[in-house]
Formats: structure tokens, C-alpha cells, sequence
């Protein structure tokens, strides 16, 4: 099942017209386009960028209805595989290794199961900060190409944008439509501490 993004925003034109949830942000499309001739409007998922394609036709039960799933807080326990099985939404699916990998696992206090999860945990840890830094990086290419790939500076801004150049960034996207700069530099750099404005253009 498809589920919904935890936080998605709209914009019309070049000016944002709502974020938050979802269902919200869609009510409030729906009401803006049944209102006069305007610009297109647009809803994006905040966490990979990318534009999302809603069926936004009849009343607002009916848009609520067709709009995908929203997350679970929890994993959905799953079924107890045998008797006495605690429910730890525990996954079980095929690992491929060498004999020699397996001879190792074997070894370890708690088997290969147990093993296994304690490196992909210490791993996690590891390459957190590059995973979210790049897909924050990722997401925010994606809006800037839907909504800035005309805009003056976007080739460079890219290139700085994936060089983690936030300063030179931010200095090249300084003179963007002040609600598409903002929500670029939020996509790409809100898990940061800020810049300090004055530093953006030296």
C-alpha cells in the first residue's frame, strides 16, 4: 500500500500556498483551484522533492478517501512465527554470503540473526548524517529543477549544491522568488545550523 508523505507543500506560481500534511494541503489545492484562472499549482513531497500527482476531483470526502495512507507511527506486528514468539516486527527475508561470512556469523553471541542486526545498526549509525545530508541534497535538486530550472544561476547553484558549497549556494539563489529560495534552502540544509546572510555573498 502507498503511503503518504509525512509533510508535503503546494505552491502556485512561484509563491507558496500551503505545507503541512497531506490531506491538509490538498484541501486547501482544491479550494484555490476552483477559484478564479490562475497559475498552475503544484504539491511536493518535502522529503524527496518530487512533484506528487493527486486526483483532487468531487468533495472533499471524496479527496480525503483517494489520498494515500498516512505513515504508521509503529511497525505493524507482525504474525508470531511459532509458539511463544515475541512480536519484535522482526522481518525475515533471503541474505546472501560466502561460506566463510557465514562461518563468522555462526561464531557470534546470538547467532547470524542477531549478528547481522548489530552491523547494519553500527553501520546506521555510522552513515547517518551522510544519508540524511544526501537526501536532503537529492531533494532539494528536485524541486529546484521543477520550479528553478529557468531561474538565472540554477546550473551553477546545482553544481554547488552538490558540492555542499552552502555558502556560494545560497549567495547564487539570493535573488530567486524569495518563497522558492526559502524552500530550497530548507530542503537542503534544515537539519544544519544556519547561515549567517551577510556571509552568503562574500
Amino acid at each position: 500500500m502507498i503511503q503518504a508523505p509525512e509533510r508535503v507543500t503546494a505552491f502556485i506560481g512561484q509563491q507558496r500556498l500551503a505545507a503541512g500534511p497531506l490531506a491538509e494541503v490538498a484541501l486547501a489545492v482544491m479550494t484555490a483551484s476552483r477559484s478564479a484562472a490562475q497559475e498552475p499549482i503544484i504539491i511536493f513531497d518535502d522529503a524527496s522533492g518530487r512533484p506528487l500527482d493527486l486526483d483532487l476531483r468531487g468533495s472533499e470526502r471524496d479527496i480525503v478517501a483517494r489520498l494515500p495512507e498516512p505513515p504508521a507511527d509503529d511497525l505493524p506486528s507482525p504474525q508470531p512465527r511459532g509458539r511463544g514468539r515475541p512480536r519484535l516486527g522482526v522481518v525475515a527475508r533471503e541474505v546472501t554470503l560466502m561460506p566463510r561470512h557465514w562461518e563468522w556469523l555462526a561464531a557470534q553471541p546470538g547467532g547470524a540473526s542477531v549478528a547481522l542486526r548489530k552491523l547494519v545498526e553500527a553501520a546506521r549509525r555510522c552513515s547517518g548524517d551522510l544519508d540524511r545530508s544526501r537526501a536532503a541534497r537529492d531533494a532539494a535538486y528536485h524541486f529546484m529543477s521543477a520550479m528553478a530550472g529557468n531561474l538565472p544561476g540554477f546550473e551553477e547553484a546545482s553544481r554547488a549544491l552538490f558540492a555542499d558549497d552552502r555558502r556560494h549556494f545560497t549567495g547564487l539563489i539570493a535573488g530567486w522568488p524569495s518563497d522558492i529560495r526559502d524552500h530550497v534552502v530548507h530542503l537542503a540544509f534544515s537539519d544544519r545550523a544556519p547561515v549567517d546572510p551577510a556571509d552568503a555573498n562574500r
